[in-house]
């Protein structure tokens, strides 16, 4: 039963782990500018399995943060979703990130002192995909650049 028991267990722990080809990519909030991210670029693989984990280390000025990742070109258009959220009662209950098809990869807000991590599969088109955060305000400086290599 022990040996069942084991193997079981590192089955389960198997199917979660990451694998070496994947992008592992660890974001956090800038030390000093409490609305940017600490990196701001990244560069993967087309179609490489990609994990981004956020640890809100709150910073300077602890507040909530995601990542949401967009197709190329759309950051505006996002953006101008974003803002146009600031009136939606139940904008916090939708981690302020809008229902649009230009969105790749969404992350729920990340509260300070706390670590959210989502998986996907990295765009099959490369070029330069923007990133975000969603909470009011932020996505105007907290910015980046997924880029898609082959």
């Amino acid at each position: 039963m022990t040996r069942r028991i084991a193997l079981f267990a590192a089955l389960v722990l198997s199917a979660h782990s990451v694998r070496a080809d994947d992008a592992v990519i660890e974001l956090k909030p800038h030390p000093t500018n409490p609305m940017g991210y600490a990196t701001s670029e990244f560069t993967v693989k087309a179609g490489q399995k990609v994990k981004v984990t956020f640890n809100n280390t709150g910073g300077i000025a602890p507040q909530p943060h995601n990542f949401v990742l967009c197709n190329p070109g759309t950051l505006e258009k996002v953006g101008a979703a974003v803002n146009a959220m600031m009136t939606d009662p139940a904008a916090m209950s939708k981690n302020f990130t809008p229902e649009s098809p230009d969105i790749l990869a969404k992350m729920k807000l990340v509260q300070p002192g706390t670590t959210e991590s989502i998986e996907f599969t990295a765009p099959a088109g490369v070029g330069d995909y923007p990133f975000l955060c969603t909470f009011p305000g932020h996505w105007l400086l907290m910015r980046g650049v997924l880029k898609v290599t082959q």
